[in-house]
């Protein structure tokens, strides 16, 4: 094994160390566990987690807020060899998120091997230079020891054919709750010291119209795994408290577009009779009322946008 650490539990802190406040991103492959991750460390659903690849692409910041630090999770979305412009941009969002943030984290699933894309992550991470990387291994809970420990190594050596070293490898479960702590112990000493950065209580800095865009969109997406997740843009156009409502019976309208690039790609997600389009309403509906707290009135139109993510017009009036 050589002088590789694996860290299993924590190491004692010191009593008096100095607070400390700062950014952190995970990346991996889609379904790498990176949203789980998120969700498991700051204790409440804030990314959006789908089993469709690529459906977190605004940064959704989760917050864990510590006695002795705040750890602010940057997602960001991910890294893929680009076949458009939505996603040469979406790779330039992605290489200078990792430039600024203090700490990377790499997800790399237990329970498969590593594979070229893995490799092609890795490549740009040792192109970063400064920024301490962690090896995640995610997903302990559906592999055996034997498993877990042929990960370790060879995650150990790609860092070292790559020629970086990896300041931690932690294997962690998300589901089963293991080692997420001690994940969160091994990313704040890497954080520069300093005072929290948002109040306590926060969750995320998303402004509710996003987080409200994209459980829409994730709704949408459920289902469809045939059609590409990317072509799903959702545009929250206005949210209003409904006039003459008792102070204790408040209602919001909220008015959405659901965005598609082509008319054949209409009836999919409105589904025979609009039957689908009602669930997806009636879905976000409930995840928006527990997000807000308040009733809802959700309105849901789809729209074609043709080739939206090649026309740099429409990228910016869909948020990108």
């Amino acid at each position: 094994m050589g002088a590789m650490s694996v860290r299993t539990q924590s190491s004692e802190q010191p009593a008096e160390a100095a607070h400390r406040a700062g950014f952190a991103c995970f990346v991996g492959r889609p379904n790498a566990g990176k949203s789980t991750l998120t969700n498991a460390l700051v204790g409440q659903k804030v990314a959006i987690t789908a089993n469709q690849p690529q459906t977190t692409r605004h940064t959704v910041r989760g917050i864990v807020h510590r006695p002795d630090a705040q750890l602010i999770l940057v997602d960001t979305p991910g890294l893929h060899k680009p076949r458009t412009l939505l996603g040469e941009r979406l790779n330039d969002i992605v290489r200078t998120t990792w430039a600024e943030v203090d700490v990377i984290g790499f997800c790399l699933p237990a329970n498969e091997k590593l594979g070229p894309g893995d490799r092609f992550i890795a490549k740009e991470l040792a192109s970063i230079k400064k920024t301490p990387k962690i090896a995640i291994v995610t997903k302990t809970d559906l592999v055996d020891s034997k498993t877990l420990a042929e990960q370790l190594i060879a995650i150990d050596q790609l860092g070292k054919e790559l020629g970086f070293e990896w300041a931690e490898i932690v294997p962690v479960s998300a589901v089963a709750d293991k080692q997420v702590d001690l994940l969160a112990d091994l990313l704040v000493p890497l954080l520069p010291e300093g005072p929290a950065l948002y109040p306590e209580g926060d969750l995320t800095d998303e402004p509710e119209q996003v987080m409200i865009a994209e459980l829409i969109r994730e709704a949408a997406l459920e289902g469809v795994r045939d059609e590409l997740p990317h072509s799903i843009a959702v545009v929250v156009e206005e949210m209003l408290p409904r006039e003459d409502r008792p102070a204790d019976k408040p209602l919001l309208d909220i008015h959405a577009f659901v965005y598609i690039e082509r008319p054949s790609q209409k009836g999919i997600i409105i589904g025979p009779k609009g039957k689908r389009l009602k669930e997806v309403g009636i879905k976000s509906r409930k995840q928006i009322e527990a997000l807000l707290g308040t009733p809802v009135f959700l309105d849901l139109h789809v729209k074609v946008a043709k080739d939206w993510q090649r026309d740099p017009r429409q990228l910016r009036k869909l948020g990108f």
